[in-house]
């Protein structure tokens, strides 16, 4: 029951922002709540920078200014929260396409519907208000553990979310057994007005202890408690079983 353990650690530590991260590059659904591919581009040593040996060229008496984008203030939603005592779950399977095809089966709330995007990477499930879904993935490769995979998604975060969707990330947890890490922050998606709040959780399924199944639950900041119970639901339950495509 690793999953209800860390997500009750989460909760416990509340959502107090430790960062503000932006850059460049777009989001839809899937930068923040999808696998991404590793940041390109190494910063170079400042000490490994020589100075040519010439007349320095003086310094422009004068500096354009730089044209910048109007402030986004994002809009709160108050409708009725989420609610974990509300929520009841059932079995669902389904196909993921990547590397290889999987198999999975996952409880998800009972009166979420389904969709997939083509090719089938991963399936989510949206609440009847469209305010909520949670997104499973698999069908990847076996190559990093949960904690690495999770730092590796805060360092694409990093380079690749503008400014302008003020991204927040809330907190990093490892489960003390290694077998799931979980991130949780907020973003303010293009052409939206209100905050989603997203909890991310990377899950090893067998003894190799690298990440099967990545799984992220999003919403509003008053359902945390619930986006939560919903990602601990599927991290209990959650199956990959794999075959050729």
């Amino acid at each position: 029951m690793a999953g209800r353990g860390i997500g009750r650690a989460l909760l416990g530590s509340g959502l107090l922002a430790v960062t503000v991260l932006g850059g460049a590059g777009g989001y839809g659904i899937g930068l923040l709540t999808s696998a991404a591919s590793e940041p390109n581009g190494r910063a170079v040593p400042l000490g490994a920078v020589t100075p040519p040996e010439s007349t320095p060229t003086p310094a422009p008496t004068s500096t354009p200014t730089e044209t910048l984008k109007p402030q986004r203030t994002p809009t709160p939603d108050n409708s009725a929260p989420l609610r974990a005592d509300d929520l009841s779950y059932q079995t669902r399977e389904f196909d993921t396409e990547g590397v290889v095809r999987s198999r999975v089966t996952v409880k998800v709330p009972r009166n979420w519907w389904m969709t997939q995007p083509d090719p089938k990477r991963e399936a989510r499930f949206t609440d009847p208000t469209a305010k909520r879904w949670v997104r499973i993935e698999s069908g990847f490769s076996l190559t990093r553990p949960p904690a690495a995979s999770m730092e590796l998604r805060i360092e694409v975060l990093k380079t690749q979310v503008p400014a302008d969707q003020l991204l927040t990330i809330h907190s990093q947890k490892v489960d003390p057994s290694g077998r799931t890490a979980t991130l949780s922050y907020s973003y303010l998606p293009a052409g939206a007005t209100t905050l989603r709040y997203v909890f991310v959780r990377w899950a090893a399924l067998d003894a190799s202890g690298k990440v099967a199944v990545e799984m992220s639950s999003t919403g509003l900041r008053q359902d945390a408690d619930a986006l939560l119970d919903v990602l601990d639901h599927a991290t209990d339950s959650v199956t990959r079983k794999d075959s050729p495509l």
